[in-house]
């Protein structure tokens, strides 16, 4: 059973490498051109999409299955009020971090609930894996823009998504084993992602992907968004 949750988990996470990888080769083999341009911001976008379906398809549903309305209020607004902290610090070193703290605040919830659910339903479980590894091919590849943006060099920023990959591993044991029969704190930590998701898509990401009197990058946040919604679905 563990084995099975470990491929599980290894599926979703592996995606975050393999995003990664994708824009290293789109970023520095591919010629400038407005097309380019288009595709990366169609590509942020999507991740966005993909990004928000999961907070209003998964984790704020989930959420609100377990919690009261005052816990839920604490742990969104907590969720919102250290992620502008961060953002604000952030700020004020120049990083462009915004899509990777995005990233890792659905992938660890969801990894963390793809263990526990795991432990009672392993079909749903194992759809729930497929959905965390389509959110985290677009993320990754969004993050990894940002990351080389901020300063990272190829090798550390690759490195850095490998090790989120492993980390997705970890997140679904500690799920598994501690999360399982935690109910509540499994909905407050997926409450408190939330909260710090929405904060980041408003203040950072949505206004990123925007190209003037372009489509492609609205249609790629539909596409994203449709992604979440068939991925619910199936689970």
């Amino acid at each position: 059973m563990i084995t099975e949750l470990i491929l599980y988990s290894g599926f979703a996470g592996i995606t975050v490498i393999c995003g990664g990888l994708l824009a290293n080769l789109f970023n520095h083999h591919v010629k400038d051109s407005p097309v380019k341009y288009e595709v990366i911001h169609g590509l942020m976008s999507f991740g966005a999409g993909i990004i928000l379906s999961a907070l209003a398809l998964v984790l704020i549903p989930k959420g609100m299955e377990e919690l009261e309305l005052f816990p839920i209020i604490i742990s969104f607004s907590a969720g919102a009020i250290i992620f502008l902290l961060i953002d604000q610090n952030l700020d004020k070193k120049g990083g462009q971090t915004a899509t990777l703290l995005a990233m890792m605040m659905d992938f660890v919830p969801e990894s963390i609930a793809l263990g526990a659910v795991f432990a009672v339903d392993p079909n749903t479980a194992t759809l729930l894996a497929v959905f965390i590894g389509l959110q985290n091919l677009p993320e990754a590849f969004n993050s990894y823009r940002d990351l080389t943006l901020s300063g990272f060099t190829i090798k550390k920023t690759l490195l850095i998504l490998l090790g989120l990959s492993f980390f997705g591993i970890i997140a679904a044991l500690i799920g598994h084993f501690y999360f399982s029969k935690s109910p509540k704190l499994t909905a407050h930590l997926m409450t408190f992602a939330s909260g710090g998701i929405l904060y980041l898509l408003i203040r950072d990401i949505i206004p990123e992907s925007k190209l003037e009197n372009k489509f492609l990058p609205s249609l790629g946040a539909c596409l994203g968004f449709l992604i979440g919604i068939i991925g619910e679905k199936l689970i």
